[in-house]
């Protein structure tokens, strides 16, 4: 694994909860750790220049937070000028991981998830984590498989994490009879998570692997299987994506309505 973890921050519950699964995250891999808070000045004659000092003061806070959790990772903590998805965008160009809270500041209420979380999943040049206000979660990472090439990088950051953490993969894999591929039939559904994972336990021999194979929906096999999970990883893509869609239907419906922390993984086009 790589040498940093970003975190974005705002102030916001979550965005703290945010912090808390970062500051872990880089304990894992002995990385450092950059706290960021992204600010777009006001632009206009009506408005004044604004005292950074609360800015500041913010992004302070959340590195003292993450000090708190993981003593011995450095925590740097900075604000920058910008939109926070173009900011977080830049940031994870040289980052093995950037963080989100699902929600920010900004969220209206009754809004599940906050337009940073959704863009930054689909625009970020590494695997991106969303966490919602609980972050102490147990059980296996679940890995959802369907065998596509985007989901390599997927299969790959869930080995690894798991690795790190010391706990299980649950891969599963989700389809519909009636809206499979034609010649396509349970046997070959059952052997897709195999086939996909295909040497990966010579990489990562003390990692534990289940495998399931559920006839239904993916979206909500995958939601409700998140409620025993501590993590789930997923491409940001699935085979049934259409062509230039940076993010599928799968993928944003885990970030809106997983019951655990979920990390999308971009894999290369």
């Amino acid at each position: 694994m790589g040498s940093l973890v970003v975190v974005g921050v705002d102030g916001s519950s979550s965005s703290n909860a945010a912090v808390v699964q970062a500051a872990r995250e880089a304990r894992r891999r002995s990385a450092k750790l950059r706290v960021v808070h992204a600010f777009s000045w006001p632009v206009g004659p009506m408005y004044a220049p604004l005292d950074p000092s609360p800015l500041n003061h913010l992004a302070h806070d959340a590195a003292q937070l993450a000090r708190s959790v993981a003593p011995g990772v450095e925590v740097t903590g900075t604000v920058m000028i910008g939109g926070a998805v173009s900011v977080l965008e830049a940031e994870s160009r040289a980052a093995d991981l950037v963080v989100v809270g699902s929600r920010g500041m900004g969220g209206f209420i009754g809004m599940l998830l906050g337009s940073t979380a959704v863009s930054l999943a689909a625009h970020g040049e590494c695997p991106v984590m969303v966490v919602r206000e609980e972050t102490d979660h147990t059980g296996p990472i679940l890995l959802g498989v369907d065998g596509s090439p985007h989901g390599e990088a997927a299969i790959e950051f869930a080995f690894a994490e798991a690795a790190l953490r010391k706990t299980e993969i649950l891969a599963l894999h989700a389809w519909l009879p009636d809206h499979a591929p034609a010649g396509t039939g349970l046997e070959s559904a059952e052997r897709l998570p195999a086939l996909a994972l295909a040497g990966r336990g010579e990489k990562y021999p003390d990692v534990t692997v289940g495998q399931d194979v559920v006839s239904g929906d993916t979206r909500e096999v995958l939601i409700e299987a998140s409620r025993t999970a501590q993590l789930v990883v997923v491409g940001a893509r699935g085979r049934g994506g259409f062509s230039g869609l940076l993010l599928g239907s799968v993928s944003q419906a885990l970030l809106h309505h997983a019951h655990c922390p979920v990390t999308v993984v971009r894999g290369k086009a």
